[in-house]
């Protein structure tokens, strides 16, 4: 499928849903209007989108046809991840055939997913600027390079394929892993797994397989307590209860709260790149009537798109929004998403084993303790002087 989205993400709903212009007319008088035409329809600024549809150009991934321009198939695909959209409604939209619509959304998935490695960086030896300018985070996360968790994502699958599928909350979904940094970029994703699959399991998967999860030695992601404190991989202390943000009067009482605290503060990342990406593509939390790789590719395409737009236009207004720390839920139990962008293996499900040694294990432990320790002896030091 070619893609040929517009680039004014903003279009006004009587422009959207009554327009009688055709596609070709559609797109252009949204990339010629105001910037908001452009984010409303195709999901981000005009200028992103025409970088965008100049990379398809300059790789030779998508081209100009007899009907349709580039722009105008990516505007297709962007209409559809963007508003959920169905055939039919996008071909009242843009007056082409479902088969016409169909080619062009396949065309412009296969075009992001030939280069979506490209808008994965993995992190960087540098503290993150948010832990460095932060008293309550530097020094003792200087070696996190950012949060790994999961989310489950609404799938549709034949009835013999259902079970593996099911989650634990009875819906059908995969479950999709996600590392990102704190200036709300994805590092890697890794989307295909069963939603049955426990959140170990998906990581262990990440860390094992061709295209893994790579953890720059010496540092660390935060996860939450899903998972297993390890070497690259720091969770809270089970069992721990810490007041959910730092209210005057209420704090926490020893050094695992506050430890536990502060590291689900970090690690609230997670649930605002998850906001930023649902809000921008709702179809990841519809049922999408495509076959299931075809649903699996578009969970690894909308991360990648969300990594160019962060790259093109860091005050895009969905960051804006999520920019700042959101208060954290008191249970955290966001669901799962797994991406990877390096290769699309997403029904790999033999993978070797991620064995730790008993002395690597006690080392993580040993490194959370000290992060505890050192912090808690510089906050009661802090309150002394107060």
């Amino acid at each position: 499928m070619d893609s040929s989205d517009d680039e004014n993400n903003d279009v006004t709903k009587e422009l959207y849903h009554n327009s009688t212009l055709n596609g070709t007319k559609f797109v252009e008088e949204v990339l010629t209007g105001q910037n908001e035409y452009c984010r409303e329809n195709f999901r981000m600024d005009k200028q992103v989108f025409y970088k965008l549809c100049d990379l398809f150009q300059a790789k030779g991934l998508l081209r100009h046809t007899s009907r349709i321009k580039i722009e105008e198939q990516l505007a297709i695909f962007l209409f559809i991840i963007g508003h959920n959209q169905r055939t039919r409604a996008v071909q009242e939209r843009f007056r082409y055939s479902g088969e016409t619509i169909s080619r062009h959304f396949n065309n412009v998935l296969n075009a992001i997913m030939a280069i979506a490695i490209d808008f994965f960086q993995p992190p960087v030896s540098d503290i993150p600027p948010e832990i460095l300018g932060d008293a309550r985070f530097y020094p003792y996360f200087k070696d996190c390079v950012g949060a790994v968790d999961g989310i489950h994502i609404p799938v549709m699958v034949g009835v013999d394929e259902q079970g593996p599928f099911r989650n634990k909350n009875g819906f059908l979904s995969q479950n999709v892993l996600a590392a990102c940094s704190f200036d709300l970029k994805f590092h890697y994703v890794l989307a295909g797994w069963e939603g049955s699959a426990t959140d170990s399991r998906v990581l262990n998967s990440a860390l094992t397989r061709r295209n893994n999860l790579k953890v720059p030695e010496g540092k660390y992601y935060l996860v939450d307590s899903k998972y297993p404190n390890m070497p690259g991989f720091i969770a809270p202390y089970n069992g721990v209860r810490y007041p959910t943000n730092e209210i005057p009067g209420i704090y926490a009482q020893d050094a695992r709260e506050l430890f536990n605290q502060r590291h689900s503060i970090l690690r609230n990342v997670t649930d605002r790149i998850f906001a930023v990406l649902k809000e921008r593509f709702p179809i990841l939390m519809s049922v999408p009537p495509y076959p299931l790789q075809t649903q699996v590719k578009l969970v690894v395409a909308a991360c990648a798109i969300h990594n160019f737009i962060r790259n093109e236009k860091r005050d895009d207004w969905l960051f804006k929004m999520y920019e700042q720390d959101i208060e954290p839920p008191v249970e955290e139990s966001m669901p799962q998403v797994e991406v990877e962008p390096v290769a699309m293996i997403p029904f790999e499900t033999q993978s070797s084993e991620f064995v730790f040694a008993e002395g690597q294990l006690e080392a993580a432990s040993q490194l959370r303790d000290a992060i505890a320790t050192e912090m808690w002896s510089d906050h009661v030091r802090s309150l002394s002087i107060m």
